[in-house]
């Protein structure tokens, strides 16, 4: 028996481009002592008191079914947290609770296209993005960047590509370049998506993870609420990743039409961590701070590392968790050079070529070790490039 086609071509009949980690991983597995600076994983587990909130949540009886558009209470703290930052009247109706930001994803497209429809995405991006529009039986239509626009989107080049297509998806603060896109290219972006009766599908699990400039929702721009689906996230924020708690803000009828499609799928999430996740919303901006410090932390011990040696570049480093890291120098690709540096110093990167064509001759680095570890670790890399651009 056959699969489906929907099914069998998520990957578009390549790599997933997780090669160089499954590499990492069956090393550690084989007893190495590996260097890991390849997930977006925190260092640190989600916070006690969090877990405590869950527990007596559970031992309380919230472990039936819960409401399948989440609960009320969990709906109108989101609701208010992003009204607050945003500025745009938002409510419980506009919010739809997943199961964490990857199926607000699949959902923002299901809700955006039809099957056969045409949906964009730039170049560097996220690994589940193509397999994502795929696995809604749509066709994926890359935008690349440029690594001398230091990968900020040009509208022109997202205009070129959009006759034809039905959605475009976004993600600022970016992974994996770690680019904050700018009000002027936000501004671009949502004139083609006006222009072209475009859905804007917008990733900003990282809004939290800002370290130059400032977080801009596209949502928040004139005439743009209609036509935006803005997908979050717990993960990252407040370190819950494997409580699998996400949402997607949008006009009131698609949380509708997205509420029917959970009951399809999902049914909804467990009622204890939505109460645990209004418990970590209401700890406030402080305690995200919190959370993301260790990051802002770790950039700053990247850049002063960089400004030492002339062969690794950095992207601009303006938010997230992850450096982008320009080895064209070298005269290597990125998955040559991570291959060599696993074999070398059984440190464990991402080759830019896993998130596209675009970042070709780059490596991500998740900054998700101890500062000590880190800054040994791209002290080695640094030194290792060096070597390899002198032969």
């Amino acid at each position: 028996m056959q699969v489906s086609q929907r099914i069998g071509g998520i990957l578009g009949g390549g790599s997933d481009g997780w090669d160089v980690f499954n590499r990492a991983r069956d090393m550690i597995a084989d007893g190495v002592a590996v260097t890991e600076l390849t997930i977006g994983e925190h260092d640190i587990r989600t916070a006690a008191p969090i877990l405590q909130d869950m527990h007596r949540a559970a031992m309380a009886g919230h472990t039936g079914y819960a409401a399948v558009p989440g609960t009320n209470a969990l709906r109108d703290t989101v609701a208010k947290r992003v009204q607050d930052r945003t500025g745009v009247t938002t409510t419980r109706d506009n919010v739809l609770i997943t199961p964490g930001g990857q199926s607000a994803l699949y959902a923002a497209h299901m809700v955006a296209c039809d099957a056969g429809d045409t949906a964009l995405y730039l170049d560097p991006f996220y690994a589940t993005y193509p397999g994502t529009i795929r696995g809604v039986s749509c066709t994926p239509r890359r935008i690349a960047t440029r690594a001398e626009d230091a990968f900020q989107p040009r509208a022109s080049d997202i205009a070129a590509a959009a006759e034809g297509a039905k959605s475009l998806l976004i993600n600022s603060p970016n992974n994996p370049t770690g680019v904050v896109y700018s009000r002027a290219t936000l501004e671009g972006i949502a004139q083609v998506c006006k222009d072209h009766d475009l859905w804007l599908i917008s990733d900003e699990v990282y809004d939290t993870q800002v370290w130059e400039g400032e977080h801009l929702s596209p949502r928040a721009l004139p005439g743009m609420a209609e036509r935006t689906l803005v997908v979050g996230s717990m993960s990252k924020s407040h370190a819950m990743t494997g409580s699998r708690c996400g949402w997607i803000i949008g006009p009131e009828d698609v949380i509708g039409d997205l509420i029917n499609l959970a009951t399809h799928t999902t049914y909804g999430v467990p009622g204890f961590i939505q109460d645990a996740a209004v418990f970590a919303l209401d700890q406030g901006a402080e305690f995200e701070e919190e959370i993301a410090d260790p990051f802002r932390r770790r950039r700053a011990i990247a850049q002063r590392v960089l400004a030492g040696q002339n062969t690794v570049s950095l992207v601009p480093s303006q938010g997230a968790m992850y450096l982008m890291l320009d080895l064209r120098s070298t005269g290597m690709t990125g998955e040559e050079f991570a291959n060599a540096l696993l074999d070398a110093h059984q440190i464990a990167t991402m080759p830019g070529e896993s998130f596209g064509e675009a970042a070709a001759g780059h490596l991500r680095v998740a900054m998700t070790i101890e500062d000590d570890a880190f800054e040994a670790a791209l002290t080695t890399l640094c030194a290792f490039a060096q070597t390899c651009a002198t032969g």
